[in-house]
């Protein structure tokens, strides 16, 4: 491989592609491979080019492209698959609905070696089929090959990125409260939770309204859960006035309370617990009210299959101030990010 002007390098093979930006056009003007001819002379003159690299590889170095692709084929996803090279980089595009997991401890490793660099959409970010995850490419157009065996060898360790698919969920949801169970104010809860649930795989088997008696919502919770929900929903009572009864009503059911109360607004008074394999939610009023809240980050990972920890919920702080937007653009915010 040399460096020539472009006037000396007529019936030599191009050892890179070279990108152009001209009205109309964005990309590679000339591919790796193609033999200059005097014809593309005042093409590469006109786009900036000089100089051009021409003629063979040295040995224990890697072409860009070549990176790419071994870089891709260290990361496989299931349900997403890499297109490209085009212009020295690969992309990650998702095949199907999921959350996007990134070892971020991991990247970083990987992005320290030297010449590679991997961009990713965020750890635990709920994507859309067709969705760019992941970009990866090396920053020369050449790099020594032991930079990319360095990469592999950290990446059979541990997994790089992962798509988790949703699983269906059999929800059943407790709305508590005196002055909805009577009939004096309107549930605006349910149809909240109905469209917000709509997005994931499953069935709702039953919504239920309870007086502000415990009795009452452990009997209904049973119902719900005889008829086979492996999610359950709480609304109403979840503050810490006295007489809200709805965190007692869950702990006398036996469940695992994993926080009562996160680091996140709005939605600070989330309940999170688990009964067994039943994942339980006690959502406070803020989602009827609130377009999103801690309520809509946490529904993904839940249909994920995946248990919710207590480290998972602390690191909900960085990030889980919302913003209220005028108009919410969630997931394509600062909000939510753990």
């Amino acid at each position: 491989m040399k460096k020539v002007k472009v006037e000396e390098a007529v019936g030599l093979p191009l050892c890179h592609d070279i990108t152009a930006m001209v009205p109309g056009f964005k990309g590679a003007m000339f591919k790796r491979g193609h033999v200059i001819t005097e014809d593309d002379i005042e093409t590469l003159l006109n786009i900036g080019k000089k100089n051009i690299f021409v003629g063979e590889i040295e040995p224990g170095m890697l072409h860009e492209e070549d990176c790419a692709n071994r870089l891709a084929a260290m990361a496989e996803v299931e349900g997403a698959h890499y297109e490209g090279p085009s212009e020295g980089k690969v992309l990650l595009i998702s095949d199907r609905q999921g959350m996007l997991r990134v070892n971020t401890e991991l990247l970083q490793r990987v992005n320290s070696i030297g010449d590679i660099t991997i961009t990713t959409l965020p750890d635990h970010y709920r994507v859309e089929k067709n969705a760019r995850l992941a970009s990866m490419r090396i920053v020369p157009l050449f790099t020594e090959e032991e930079q990319i065996v360095q990469a592999e060898q950290l990446c059979k360790e541990k997994k790089l990125i992962d798509l988790l698919p949703y699983t269906e969920k059999k929800v059943g949801v407790i709305i508590t409260g005196s002055e909805i169970y009577s009939g004096r104010t309107k549930d605006r809860f349910e149809p909240v939770v109905r469209k917000k649930l709509s997005y994931f795989p499953g069935e709702i088997v039953g919504v239920r309204l309870c007086d502000d008696d415990k009795g009452m919502i452990l009997s209904t919770t049973k119902e719900l859960m005889d008829k086979g929900a492996d999610f359950l929903i709480f609304t109403g009572g979840m503050s810490v006035d006295p007489d809200d009864l709805t965190p007692g009503a869950i702990r006398e059911l036996g469940a695992d309370i994993i926080s009562y109360g996160l680091p996140s607004q709005p939605g600070n008074m989330t309940l999170v617990a688990y009964l067994g394999d039943v994942a339980i939610l006690g959502v406070p009023g803020a989602a009827i009210h609130l377009p999103t809240t801690v309520f809509d980050v946490l529904l993904p990972q839940i249909y994920t299959g995946l248990k919710l920890t207590k480290e998972d919920l602390l690191r909900l702080a960085y990030g889980g101030l919302c913003q209220l937007c005028e108009a919410c653009h969630y997931p394509n915010c600062t909000f939510g990010r753990y």
